[in-house]
């Protein structure tokens, strides 16, 4: 059985497409029917917008003044982001990417605020434009595998949940055998109703 991507795929590459984490977020949002997938999705749409800022700020080798606030503006977004994974429900709180994207966003937003204390500290710009981006984007990787990971479960629940009903009269076998085996070694029980 083949998949169809929904990205549009690179010829040269053969790699899905994708030249922001808007455009993810959109496919992503067609490809689930889950109501919190989509709030998910979303708040990672807003953090992924806050960590481009930075990045563009940093790669352009802008200073201090236009930095700093930025990067106030990325720790509150990641605080605001944190808030939404900690009250997703049940079945995203047994994956173990649930923990896993969980501690990438505490290590990010902790790495965030050394940055600024840096900052304040020397008045300049400390925060490498290659660690930034390497720790942001895979920070929202996690939090993709997350998804991922729990799109499979909800397919494989409603796979199961689907499955045809068992045969009566296989039902009826298994009754018998059990009611028989039950009959020899208990003796006087009934077989089972």
């Amino acid at each position: 059985m083949t998949s169809v991507s929904r990205f549009q795929i690179d010829q040269n590459t053969g790699l899905p497409d994708i030249k922001d984490f808007a455009e993810f977020g959109q496919a992503l949002r067609s490809m689930s029917n889950d109501g919190e997938t989509h709030k998910l999705s979303d708040g990672m749409g807003e953090l992924s917008h806050a960590i481009e800022r930075v990045g563009k700020a940093l790669s352009s080798h802008q200073r201090g003044a236009t930095v700093g606030p930025l990067l106030v503006d990325l720790l509150t977004a990641l605080r605001k982001h944190r808030q939404l994974v900690v009250g997703l429900s049940e079945s995203w709180r047994t994956l173990y990417e649930y923990a896993a994207y969980l501690a990438a966003l505490n290590n990010f937003r902790v790495l965030v605020g050394q940055w600024l204390v840096e900052r304040n500290i020397t008045g300049d710009n400390e925060v490498v434009i290659e660690d930034f981006e390497m720790i942001g984007w895979r920070t929202l990787g996690e939090g993709l595998m997350m998804i991922d990971i729990h799109e499979q479960a909800l397919n494989q629940a409603q796979v199961e949940s689907s499955m045809a009903p068992i045969d009566q009269s296989r039902l009826a076998r298994a009754k018998s055998w059990w009611g028989n085996l039950r009959g020899k070694s208990g003796e006087g029980e009934s077989p089972i109703q």
